[in-house]
């Protein structure tokens, strides 16, 4: 493949699509996991106080259900950008690699 087949592929309408689409989901999602990250760690660092509290008046405390929400949250965050992934991505990258592989069996045409 030569740089200017690359340039075609880099410049296909589904190629640009697909990766912009790609991006902001990724980015989407770690700003979520981030968000929630960073702040269930200033509520460590600032208000350990109600960390400390019990949850019902028993021996649970308010951070037990808080680090394990994160924890789920960041499994249903990998199902979600899986379930987008294999449901809408994937039919973009489909359309994008079959203009690609038109545009590799160019190389004589041009």
């Amino acid at each position: 493949m030569d740089d200017k087949q690359v340039e075609r592929i880099l410049q296909n309408p589904k190629f640009k699509e697909m990766v912009s689409k790609k991006s902001t989901l990724s980015w989407t999602l770690t700003a979520i996991m981030l968000f929630v990250y960073v702040g269930f760690m200033l509520l460590v660092g600032y208000n350990k106080e109600f960390l400390h509290s019990s949850l019902s008046g028993g021996v649970t405390t308010w951070g037990i259900p808080l680090g394990l929400s994160i924890i789920v949250l960041s499994f249903l965050l990998c199902g979600v950008y899986s379930y987008i992934a294999n449901n809408k991505l994937d039919q973009l990258n489909e359309d994008a690699m079959r203009e690609v592989e038109a545009i590799a069996h160019e190389k004589g045409q041009n």
